[in-house]
């Protein structure tokens, strides 16, 4: 397993933990952070071996954001510089964003304390959130001037509805877990103790089915907003052609039809 500063990446079984690790930061993302995050992410995707990912947060806190110090160092460039520079730090966050969300293996982010900012985003980029008791979720851009750039935009009305997104974005609001889960923010609550090995056990379980028929259908699913019925019913038809050759339903029919024979031996 590959090691890193501002993360840590382990792996038991078929479920891996990247552990956002700049506690003293409360896991605030700069540039070192996205680098390594997109480093170990291509590695999660290539390993075979790896089936699902949890994503977590040292500390007290699952990620505050974007790290203060590159807001200073942005503003503090030369005016004709400040646009290009920003575009440039977008450009590397959607990058890493971008990454998560399109993993073709199931993502849950288990949230561990507050979730603001740039760190709500990368929690909603996951496939599933569960948060601990003690976390909080906020939608912080606008206090700072800001819109949601990481995803939030998108990820957030496709969860809770766009009204519902709306009010979360212009206020800028801390949500609770019992509000997150009950407008469809989040999709479990557990307890500060069991958090991470909750999001484990819930990964195992969903890396036990067929990998490609799992990667194929999120692909589709992740589209399906966007698209037509025609065009799903297409995509799906290309990927199901993909798993008729593929060894897990080969192996999977196999199963099925010695299981299927030997019921009727016992009968007869």
């Amino acid at each position: 397993m590959k090691t890193y500063n501002a993360i840590v990446l382990t792996a038991e079984g078929p479920v891996a933990t990247l552990t956002l690790n700049r506690p003293q930061a409360r896991n605030a993302i700069d540039d070192p952070m996205r680098y390594e995050m997109l480093d170990a992410l291509d590695y999660v995707a290539k390993e075979e071996s790896i089936r699902a990912l949890v994503v977590t947060g040292s500390g007290k806190g699952f990620c505050s954001g974007g790290d203060v110090k590159g807001m200073q160092q942005r503003l503090s460039a030369p005016q004709g510089m400040i646009g290009i520079n920003g575009w440039r730090r977008q450009h590397r966050t959607h990058h890493m964003l971008s990454a998560l969300h399109t993993l073709p293996k199931p993502t849950i982010a288990a949230v561990n304390g507050a979730a603001t900012g740039l760190g709500c985003d990368l929690a909603l980029c996951c496939d599933f959130v569960v948060a601990s008791e003690a976390a909080t979720m906020a939608m912080s851009y606008v206090l700072r001037g800001l819109i949601p750039d990481g995803g939030g935009l998108y990820f957030l009305p496709r969860r809770v509805g766009l009204s519902r997104a709306k009010e979360l974005i212009f206020s800028g609001r801390t949500v609770q877990p019992e509000e997150a889960l009950r407008i469809g923010m989040i999709d479990r609550v557990a307890a500060p103790e069991a958090l991470v090995a909750e999001a484990q056990g819930w990964a195992a379980e969903l890396s036990r089915n067929a990998p490609g028929a799992v990667a194929l259908s999120k692909t589709i699913l992740d589209q399906s907003f966007e698209l037509s019925m025609e065009q799903v019913f297409s995509l799906g038809s290309q990927a199901q052609a993909i798993c008729y050759s593929s060894q897990d339903h080969l192996d999977s029919v196999a199963a099925f039809l010695e299981r299927s024979a030997k019921r009727k031996e016992g009968s007869s």
